[in-house]
């Protein structure tokens, strides 16, 4: 299980490393083909490495490759943390990014600097992986630095256009923030002599951490987080960072990026049941960003800007899991957004490339008549992130509202009417795309086409995700529920 781990982590960077080193005008499918089976590779070590934790009595396992910084009271190795919180992590994000780069292979088809994208791709992919894995919290700086670099190139890479660049450069300060937040918070604790390691910080966090110096602790991680995960008041550069690729916008809102904020917060779960004042102001950003997001999605006309407001709250539904103490169910949602998030960006881009660019709703319609793959599978993104049974975001949002009315009904209120707009919007975006009378028509010199099949096969493969994810949760499906996997992770108990 230890060597899967490890390859897991290191598959996305021999990808990134080959692709280096081959030419600039190297064949898209061999670039494809490398970079691909790298993220794929990566899945399927993930994989081995669950099905070896399901088969130990001990649910965390430590392993360290060399020892990095010593010096005085500070230790941190670069060690990787297996256990359940960071296995259900390993395995959504190099199974949807996965999707994403084959759906990038046709999507990015004749586009310049073809290796360079996938190689940013790979090595985004990489520091997530660091991120979730690591074993301390220095080492999860170095991954939560490497996916704010590599955001800043991809967001920014038709850098040619004044408004790539500047939301490349937008990201990148406003994740710079957040990153004063999680420093501050690492300071804290370091100086309150609980150590940096995750294991450390669960067995000593309540006997050397306390009163206010907590609280600064929690706020700190908050800031931390609500740069990485766009939550007020430093959600403006998400919405902004659509002026990429449609494939990153899909990797950074659903497999990687926006969901490390959240992570953190829940690994360091022991530290957050030291501060009830900063769990609840936790509780309170997430839902009033969860509201004000679904607020400003209502009246948005870009197909893409739609969806990243909807990103927006659909974290902020999972910052207010946290914030009531629902942990399991901050993953679970998180989970089930991989996988209806990451459906709606790649139909999005589907949609997109059939108008050949266009990303107007009010330029589109009647396109369920000539995209009979993405149309369905479109589909059942709307209906699972509108939270209709059976699909995962019904089961997900209902566990996080359920965690919100045991804890603050004001908030479960508010959850409550952010469903309801996330389902107006949504249907309004839906109903603009595919349904109503074929506007595109009007500047469109051709009729629109269906994506060819790279493109297509991962649509049908997140559909049936995005339908099935909520199973995980049910309880009669396995003996563990997702609920339970994740709490029985050290200090993560609601």
């Amino acid at each position: 299980m230890s060597h899967a781990a490890l390859l897991t982590l290191l598959a996305p960077l021999a990808g990134f490393l080959v692709l280096l080193t081959l030419k600039k005008d190297s064949s898209e499918r061999l670039v494809g083909t490398i970079a691909t089976g790298a993220v794929a590779l990566s899945f399927l070590f993930a994989l081995i490495t669950w099905a070896g934790l399901e088969g130990r009595s001990s649910r965390e396992v430590t392993v360290t490759l060399f020892g990095w910084i010593s010096t005085g009271s500070l230790h941190a190795p670069v060690a990787l943390l297996i256990d359940p919180l960071s296995v259900t992590m390993m395995l959504f994000v190099t199974g949807v990014s996965a999707l994403i780069h084959l759906y990038s292979t046709a999507y990015m088809h004749a586009e310049r600097d073809y290796r360079k994208f996938f190689a940013y791709l790979n090595l985004f992919v990489f520091s997530m992986l660091v991120l979730v894995m690591a074993d301390n919290l220095v080492m999860t700086f170095v991954g939560w630095e490497g996916v704010g670099v590599c955001s800043y190139w991809l967001v920014a890479f038709y850098y040619d256009r004044d408004s790539a660049a500047s939301a490349g450069k937008k990201a990148f300060v406003y994740n710079r923030v957040g990153d004063l937040g999680l420093l501050i918070a690492m300071f804290i604790l370091f100086s309150h002599q609980t150590g940096l390691g995750y294991l450390q910080i669960a067995a000593s966090a309540s006997s050397h951490l306390s009163g206010a110096a907590a609280t600064w602790v929690v706020l700190a991680l908050l800031l931390g987080a609500s740069g990485k995960s766009a939550q007020i008041p430093l959600f403006n550069w998400l919405p902004d960072a659509m002026e990429g690729p449609t494939p990153v916008s899909a990797l950074i809102h659903a497999a990687t990026m926006v969901t490390a904020g959240v992570y953190l917060l829940v690994r360091l779960a022991p530290v957050l049941a030291l501060s009830s004042g900063g769990r609840t102001t936790i509780a309170v950003v997430g839902a009033l960003t969860a509201f004000v997001a679904a607020t400003i999605a209502t009246s948005q006309k870009d197909i893409k800007k739609v969806l990243a407001f909807s990103t927006v709250s659909q974290i902020g539904y999972m910052v207010l899991a946290v914030g009531v103490g629902a942990y399991g169910a901050a993953i679970f949602l998180m989970v089930a957004h991989a996988f209806f998030k990451a459906l709606l960006f790649l139909g999005s881009g589907s949609v997109i490339h059939a108008l050949d660019g266009e990303q107007d709703l009010r330029r589109m319609g009647a396109l369920s008549l000539v995209l009979p793959w993405t149309y369905p599978t479109f589909l059942v993104g709307w209906l699972a992130i509108s939270g209709l049974p059976p699909f995962s975001g019904f089961f997900a949002k209902g566990a996080v509202l359920t965690g919100a009315y045991a804890h603050n009904k004001t908030l479960w209120a508010l959850g409550v009417v952010t469903a309801v707009l996330t389902a107006y919007y949504m249907t309004r975006l839906f109903v603009l795309t595919f349904r109503g009378r074929a506007r595109y028509r009007e500047s469109l010199g051709h009729e629109a086409h269906e994506s060819p099949l790279p493109m297509v096969a991962p649509l049908v493969v997140l559909a049936v995700a995005a339908t099935l994810a909520g199973a995980l949760d049910l309880p009669w499906v396995h003996q563990h529920t997702l609920d339970t996997f994740i709490t029985s992770t050290v200090g993560v108990n609601a």
